[in-house]
């Protein structure tokens, strides 16, 4: 019988080693998972029902609970939505191909305002995936596969669209989620997994980044009393804490 070679042995290790890592980062999603909504792509706290929104890149929204029941849903059209901001009486969708859906909460009319503005061109490659509203005005994450190309539009809505008035330069690829929380833009990361944290008032990047479950990130909302939630492309809401991330 021929012996087996250390480097065969090695490669054995580092496969079980990978399957092993697999298994108990599956189990760990599991246990955190709290709703099953296809195609889920933004999310955002309603303060005055607390309830959560869920955009979903079909055209559809859902409106759950904390726990992860569906509340009601709704069709709004042939729209790639790509986050929410819940208000007390409307919400705002960003949509992919650069523009904003506001949407009565009570009658659900839609009013759909164009992006305008210098050095933005909306395309599959770089669309909007992520928003978040800071006083009057809404921060839109960039999908970028260029650092040169990775940025925040800072938009103020008109009448007749939205106008950017602004932007913010960054290095993180694959932007796929925001939410504004506590003075900071939480910014995820779908191609590396990770969640960054922009302090507005500094006008900087904090330079520590954080680690997230492995999935297909498309969304994270916080609410007022340290809960996370975070959007999975795959078809999945999941429910964390700060304290599980260790941002407190």
């Amino acid at each position: 019988m021929r012996p087996i070679a250390l480097s065969s042995i090695s490669l054995l290790l580092l496969l079980s080693s990978f399957c092993w890592s697999k298994m108990d980062n599956h189990k760990d999603n599991h246990k955190h998972k709290i709703s099953k909504i296809a195609e889920a792509s933004g999310l955002s706290y309603c303060n005055n029902t607390n309830t959560y929104m869920v955009a979903n890149d079909e055209g559809s929204f859902y409106e759950i609970t904390k726990e992860g029941k569906t509340i009601a849903r709704h069709k709004l059209g042939d729209y790639d939505l790509e986050g929410v901001v819940c208000q007390e009486k409307e919400l705002i969708f960003a949509v992919e191909d650069g523009a904003l859906l506001l949407v009565d909460r009570e009658t659900l009319q839609t009013k759909y305002l164009k992006i305008k503005g210098k050095d933005f061109k909306p395309s599959k490659k770089s669309g909007i995936e992520g928003i978040a509203k800071v006083g009057e005005l809404y921060y839109l994450a960039i999908q970028a596969k260029k650092k040169k190309d990775a940025k925040i539009l800072i938009v103020k809505i008109t009448k007749n669209y939205a106008k950017i008035i602004d932007s913010i330069k960054h290095d993180i690829l694959d932007t796929s989620g925001m939410d504004y929380h506590n003075e900071n833009l939480y910014i995820i990361s779908d191609k590396k997994d990770k969640l960054y944290i922009y302090n507005l008032k500094k006008g900087k990047m904090k330079k520590k980044s954080y680690n997230l479950p492995k999935f297909a990130q498309e969304g994270i909302a916080f609410d007022n009393n340290g809960t996370i939630l975070l959007a999975d492309d795959d078809g999945a809401v999941f429910k964390y804490t700060e304290k599980y991330f260790k941002l407190k």
